[in-house]
């Protein structure tokens, strides 16, 4: 998953892009050309790619197989583990329940989690807190090793784990400092169990139905992708291990889903990103958008998104994210009043996020 070495990075690759025309100047090949150099010079065992704009999908292409050591050629039907980057999609979902009038921004605890014992440290925190990881909430105090080790025998239901997990996180003092960013997967845990006891149902129903259904997102799920596809690979030294995602090892728990379980190909992905250059597209609000991309004054973490300083390549607030389960990587920049967005997706842990960032960047040097 991401961190602060990630936010670093995510500034970095924006950091060294060269002022960008308002358009695409080059042809395609150009971009081919990014991401065979990025493929070349990391040799991840799969890596793809992707220009968004406010029509679409201009360009993606992939380079690679889909399991080391073996011939087949990932493909651009292929789906993707996003890792981290479902954060955004948990923070869009929740905007589509507060524009239903199911939910509202600045959300208390207590009318979130009704009957749940919450700690007078907690007093004043609202879901918006968690959405921006300052809340105080620290993985370690719920979702430490124990945790991961023994989640994935829970006979309990997806949502049962969730609520579970919200219920040690407030009936006990914030563990990290409030109003400090600190990120941590629980946080979205969290807004996900939210989302479970505002519908009803899963956090899973939740997406279908409210983002999945709506924008088209034929292949999405969750989990590591099974049937015909690539497979994730962990890194042990120079040598990628091939995860077959049937083994429960080749994804984190599904409990953690709001947090960094989606799923899907590249094309639907940039579906996805393009609601972010097309003010909601239909599927949300003008402001809801504004408001999922604005952090809150001294913060530079959103819902869901990174909020990069200002960048003299782009038009206006460019906000990104970095995500990764340690057997695939995904890496996404938006720049949304430029209309312009790309993404970079790898099956490989350990080479991923360098590839990722290197085709980032080579994508922007070919506008």
């Amino acid at each position: 998953m991401i961190n602060r070495r990630h936010v670093i990075a995510a500034s970095a690759v924006a950091g060294v892009l060269p002022a960008a025309a308002a358009a695409v100047a080059e042809p395609v090949t150009a971009f081919d050309a990014a991401l065979g150099a990025a493929f070349d010079g990391v040799k991840p065992a799969a890596l793809a790619g992707g220009l968004v704009t406010a029509q679409g999908l201009a360009w993606s292409g992939v380079r690679g197989v889909r399991r080391s050591g073996q011939d087949a050629s990932a493909l651009a039907s292929d789906r993707w583990h996003l890792g981290s980057n479902t954060k955004a999609m948990t923070a869009a979902v929740f905007a589509r329940l507060v524009e239903q009038g199911r939910a509202r921004w600045a959300m208390p605890l207590a009318e979130a989690f009704p009957g749940v014992s919450i700690d007078a440290g907690w007093d004043g925190a609202t879901l918006d807190d968690f959405m921006s990881h300052s809340a105080g909430l620290k993985d370690e105090a719920v979702m430490g090793m124990a945790w991961l080790m023994t989640a994935r025998a829970d006979q309990k239901s997806l949502p049962e784990q969730r609520r579970a997990i919200v219920e040690k996180a407030l009936v006990a003092p914030p563990s990290g400092q409030r109003g400090t960013f600190e990120y941590g997967n629980a946080n979205y845990v969290l807004i996900g169990a939210a989302i479970e006891a505002i519908t009803g149902g899963s956090w899973e129903a939740a997406m279908q139905v409210e983002l999945f259904t709506p924008l088209g997102l034929t292949s999405a799920g969750f989990g590591a992708p099974k049937g015909e596809n690539a497979w994730g690979h962990r890194r042990i030294g120079e040598t990628a291990i091939a995860m077959d995602p049937s083994d429960d090892g080749s994804d984190n728990p599904l409990a953690l889903g709001p947090a960094g379980t989606a799923q899907m190909t590249a094309a639907d992905y940039a579906r996805f990103l393009q609601i972010f250059l097309t003010e909601g597209g239909g599927w949300l609000q003008p402001e809801t958008v504004r408001r999922l991309i604005t952090p809150a004054d001294g913060q530079s973490y959103a819902c869901g998104w990174i909020v990069l300083p200002p960048q003299p390549w782009a038009r206006g607030p460019v906000i990104a994210h970095e995500g990764s389960n340690t057997m695939w990587h995904a890496i996404a920049i938006v720049d949304p009043a430029g209309g312009r967005a790309l993404f970079g997706l790898s099956n490989d842990g350990g080479r991923g996020g360098s590839a990722c960032q290197a085709l980032a960047m080579g994508i922007l040097r070919a506008l």
